[in-house]
């Protein structure tokens, strides 16, 4: 199946390495294949300098993109230019390469046979979460810390390349080495409400472990009966130039991360009107719908029909409960209203007015909007109309990717934010650089909130065990996976 497999730090450092095989003796995870590897990602938009034969395609032999192919007005810089590397290309050594990104780590892997990419993506999907559950953490200190312990999960994860057993609590049986406790990475900024963020006890490894000192920390001893649950929402809307909804979608799960003793059955509750499928009617009146929904396969489904209620043993380390997907109408948690004007031949007026429909006890955190300009534009100046409660804000123009850059620590419910800004081209607008200008991106994180309004009724032990009094931490957050408005 794969060749090797490796993990690189944010650097292109490898901190993680092992071949399964190799042809003619090289192998793909030498330093030169990893460090023309993570060129090839960092640099994609040109050529990767010291690697011969190296190209923009995606892969696709020699073939070039010419300024021809592209238009007169395009320069050879935008002719390139393709964003972020995609999860699998091939590489000039003859071997397909496969990623994925986690809390800044590269984990990747190379293969010499035609394999399916889709098996390979949930293979190192599934290695990256079974490190975070050994570790507590996933980072390059945790990793770095407990190499032993990651190399020995290796062994047992893959045998000559082929996935063997990939299940938290089934790797337990074969898995000795400790893990050595390391701090979990420091908020960004204090902006949840320290009520609602998550416990420490969330970062701790499934096994016994270590803590930096070389003191043993016992699961057993001294430990809450905690069990996290987290309904997770990322949404994709795009607007019009008006600010009307053309498409949205929520993509969402529930997720859940035990450390109850004895591994008790659990039974978990949801909406009573929550319907499943458009044309599905319920007796409750105006409930929620969502179009499709899966579960974990450890869940039992004989409460499911008739009382929106799930119970299930929870195996080890973090998993999730459910996956479910909502289409049409919703409302959206912030509305886009852009605007341009064409004051001279070469100066442009653009104005970008967001509106949050959230309550106003809940708020918008780490809000990013970004306004790609056209690549004639020479000066941009930007400012912004504030508006009591928003923390953190501040407007600039980023030369070097020729865009203008929005950003809010705190963005309130029931309030509106705008920015101005005034941009000066390198000559007359035309009706192509106009098409340059957008489309419009936003990113931003809700907590305790939920778009669809899934709520959580009950979280219960399904047995009546006395003196057993489990901690019960639920979290909402809302992301956005893709907030785009046209312009």
């Amino acid at each position: 199946m794969i060749t090797n497999f490796f993990v690189l730090s944010p650097r292109g450092d490898t901190v993680i390495a092992k071949t399964y095989r190799s042809k003619s003796g090289v192998g793909a995870h030498e330093r030169s294949h990893t460090e023309a590897f993570f060129r090839k990602v960092k640099f994609w938009d040109g050529v990767a300098p010291g690697t011969p034969g190296m190209d923009t395609t995606l892969g696709l032999g020699s073939l070039k993109i010419s300024s021809a192919d592209t238009g007169e007005g395009e320069s050879k810089e935008s002719a390139k230019r393709f964003g972020d590397a995609p999860p699998v290309f091939v590489m000039p050594d003859g071997y397909s390469y496969m990623h994925v990104k986690r809390n800044g780590l590269i984990f990747g892997c190379a293969t010499e046979n035609n394999v399916s990419p889709v098996v390979v993506i949930e293979l190192l999907s599934k290695i990256a979460k079974v490190f975070k559950d050994y570790c507590g953490t996933l980072s390059e200190e945790s990793i770095r810390k407990n190499f032993i312990l990651l190399y020995e999960l290796l062994d047992e994860l893959l045998d000559y390349g082929y996935p063997q057993v990939t299940q938290t609590e089934n790797l337990k049986a074969f898995v000795y080495n400790e893990p050595i406790v390391v701090a979990p990475v420091a908020d960004t900024g204090k902006m949840i409400n320290p009520k609602t963020a998550s416990a420490s006890a969330v970062h701790k490894p499934v096994i016994g472990s270590v803590d930096s000192d070389g003191k043993k920390t016992s699961l057993s001893s001294n430990q809450k009966n905690e069990i996290f649950v987290d309904i997770l929402e990322r949404l994709s809307v795009l607007f019009s130039n008006n600010g009307y909804v053309l498409n949205s979608t929520i993509d969402g799960c529930i997720q859940m991360k035990s450390y109850l003793a004895g591994n008790p059955q659990l039974r978990l509750a949801l909406n009573e009107d929550l319907a499943i499928g458009r044309n599905t009617t319920t007796s409750y009146g105006s409930g929620v719908t969502v179009d499709d929904i899966n579960f974990n396969d450890c869940v039992n489904l004989s409460e499911w029909e008739h009382g929106r209620t799930l119970s299930f043993f929870p195996p080890d380390g973090e998993f999730i409960v459910l996956n479910y997907r909502m289409t049409g109408e919703f409302k959206t948690p912030f509305r886009i209203f852009p605007s341009i004007e064409e004051v001279e031949p070469n100066k442009l007026e653009i104005s970008v007015h967001v509106r949050a429909e959230i309550p106003d006890n809940h708020f918008g955190a780490n809000v990013s909007i970004e306004v790609p300009l056209p690549q004639s534009t020479t000066v941009a100046t930007c400012n912004v109309v504030n508006t009591p409660g928003a923390t953190g804000v501040n407007a600039e123009y980023v030369s070097s990717e020729k865009k203008l850059l929005w950003t809010l620590k705190k963005f309130p419910g029931c309030t509106e934010q705008t920015m101005r800004a005034k941009v000066t081209l390198s000559g007359p607008c035309t009706s192509q650089i106009r098409r340059e200008i957008g489309p419009i991106n936003m990113n931003f994180e809700i907590p305790m909130y939920n778009v669809s309004s899934l709520q959580v009724r009950y979280l219960r032990i399904a047995e009546n065990m006395p003196g057993y009094t489990p901690y019960r931490w639920v979290r909402y957050v809302t992301q956005s996976s893709s907030y785009v408005c046209r312009l």
